[in-house]
């Protein structure tokens, strides 16, 4: 009746990895659209923007909170 052979179970095996990575993909799709329609497209690799502050004396930037700009020579801290 029903036997069981090496072909009819790599037929079921891939044809459930294909549904099961199917709704994977459809998941993500989904996903990737839920974020569009909040304006978050970034997924999570957002970078920073940082403003900079150009120490007088040595022409170095840095940080705009930093209390100095960490050179040797460098006589005024910035603040």
């Amino acid at each position: 009746m029903l036997g069981f052979s090496l072909p009819k179970i790599l037929v079921l095996v891939s044809i459930v990895a294909l549904i099961w990575y199917g709704f994977k993909i459809f998941g993500r799709g989904r996903e990737l659209e839920k974020s569009i329609k909040k304006g978050d497209i970034s997924g999570g690799n957002e970078k920073q923007n940082v403003d900079l502050e150009e120490c007088p004396i040595c022409e170095a930037y840095v940080d705009a909170g930093a209390s100095s700009c960490g050179k040797n020579g460098c006589p005024l801290p910035l603040g």
